[in-house]
């Protein structure tokens, strides 16, 4: 199990945010977490990169660490298993497409110039930006900048992609990319933990679907998705 949350609860300063939370993603996954905006969803994903500390839990893991116990210099580490999408891009914008990706290798311990060449250019493919790499965030588009933003959450091989509202600012052709792309990469084993406003685009790309609301939170899949839970249980 990637995550696997039990009677959690996650505090915003001094505001609780969410009680009781259960909550398990296994590899290969493909979830959204939905709501109103402050319902907390954003919280619940910064709990599992250690943005925001978990206050209470009978459970409370994330790639095998127990959160409620990690120390701040283990905070690193667990950080590079995963990767972290943004709604705003959060691309560095005094550099190239090349340049922030190199950024992300360098402080993340790639040290050997032909290996970090060569996991640009795989992300980059990955995610049909190839020609971009020379570009500048100013000069994209934000559906292009939102895959390369893509691109920079795989460097690091992750096992998790935790994405915060990542078709936010996008029209629904470029929002419909994004999904399909993200779902791929689920079908390779990579878990991906999504929030988002985006409702009518569930159908299309099926997942599990959980709600916060009122200060907690639980599974509404049946509700927001045709998915084959009959397919689904073979797995």
């Amino acid at each position: 199990m990637l995550i696997d949350y039990e009677k959690v609860t996650i505090y915003q300063d001094d505001y609780c945010v969410l009680k009781d939370v259960d909550f398990k993603v296994d590899e290969g996954e493909f979830v959204y977490i939905i709501g109103r905006v402050g319902s907390g969803k954003s919280s619940l994903l910064k709990s599992m990169y250690c943005e925001l500390d978990i206050e209470s839990a009978e459970k409370c893991e994330v790639l095998g660490r127990d959160l409620s116990h990690l120390k701040r210099r283990e905070v690193p580490a667990l950080r590079r298993e995963m990767g972290v999408i943004f709604q705003d891009f959060q691309l560095l914008h005094d550099r190239s497409v090349e340049r922030n990706l190199k950024f992300v290798l360098r402080a993340t311990g790639w040290t050997d110039k032909k290996e970090r060449a060569e996991r640009i250019d795989s992300v980059l493919e990955a995610v049909g930006q190839t020609d971009k790499k020379e570009k500048m965030p100013h000069e994209l588009s934000g559906g292009e900048q939102q895959h390369i933003a893509i691109a920079r959450a795989l460097l690091n091989r992750p096992r998790i992609i935790v994405a915060d509202e990542p078709t936010g600012n996008l029209d629904p052709d470029t929002a419909r990319r994004i999904l399909s792309l993200l779902k791929g990469i689920s079908s390779h084993g990579t878990a991906v933990v999504m929030t988002t406003h985006n409702i009518s685009l569930i159908d299309e790309f099926p997942g599990r679907v959980y709600r916060c609301h009122d200060g907690g939170m639980s599974e509404v899949t049946g509700e927001y998705s045709q998915m084959d839970l009959s397919e689904e249980s073979k797995g």
